[in-house]
């Protein structure tokens, strides 16, 4: 459950870790809680991610690169300060990275969602796991190369996935450039909840076949064991879940169907 702040936008942030807190306290075992930083907020931003681990036992931040904070328009994570940070996270067992590098919407600034700092954080962080959301678009040719070579670097499909109803084949190329380049173990589902309901996400993504002359010319397959793992087995992996625990714990929480 990402937070999105973007605090010089909304008075009370977009949806803060505090907020989507509440939710996972009426649904504990539906939610996996990530909390948020900004490496602007300097010391008492340290705290503050200290006290989202004390109080939520967090074990992954979503960061917005291109989140404005006063005159600053966007960072990038090779910048001193969000070194900084990323040091703190390994120190508290924040281990996972959700990086925002994908499209923009006015006014925010493209730039600021660049790829291309990715490439220096994840060689200096290998205890660390980046989880490139959006998978770069509409840099994606950057981001491929730089998963390829940086082995703690992932894909989330966030975004990527809504082209399966409004461009199926250029949906299909992008997937088939993804199990190339990355491997069906390095890619997470993602609905952009705030967006939509998800469930025909998931039931489209399970119908999809890719086009045969796409297999034929990155010869993969998107099959169902690769969809099983994208759509959950990865992300449990990341995040310690025992999958077969979890499904008992939830067949009678009242919202399994």
């Amino acid at each position: 459950f990402q937070p999105t702040y973007l605090t010089d936008f909304y008075k009370n942030g977009f949806n803060t870790t505090e907020r989507n807190g509440e939710l996972k306290k009426r649904y504990p075992d539906r939610f996996i809680l990530n909390g948020a930083f900004d490496p602007r907020d300097g010391n008492k931003g340290l705290e503050y991610l200290e006290s989202l681990v004390d109080n939520y036992g967090i074990k992954g931040v979503k960061l917005y690169t291109a989140e404005w904070k006063g005159d600053s328009k966007g960072y990038k994570l090779t910048d001193p300060e969000a070194v900084r940070y990323l040091e703190k996270c390994v120190e508290l067992g924040v281990t996972n990275i959700h990086v925002h590098k994908g499209p923009t919407i006015w006014p925010l600034n493209s730039d600021a969602f660049d790829v291309t700092d990715i490439d220096q954080t994840a060689t200096l962080f290998t205890d660390l796991t980046f989880i490139i959301e959006h998978c770069g678009l509409p840099r994606f040719e950057d981001f491929c190369w730089i998963a390829q070579q940086e082995s703690n670097v992932w894909g989330g499909l966030a975004v990527v996935m809504a082209f399966i109803h409004t461009r199926p084949r250029y949906f299909g190329e992008v997937m088939a450039e993804l199990l190339w380049w990355l491997g069906e173990d390095k890619l997470t589902f993602a609905s952009d909840y705030a967006l939509w309901h998800p469930k025909w996400l998931v039931e489209k993504f399970i119908d999809f076949e890719l086009p045969e002359d796409l297999k034929e010319r990155y010869g993969v397959d998107l099959t169902m064991e690769a969809k099983t793992k994208i759509l959950g087995l990865n992300a449990a992996s990341l995040y310690g879940i025992d999958v077969e625990a979890q499904k008992k714990k939830l067949a009678n929480d009242g919202l399994a169907s």
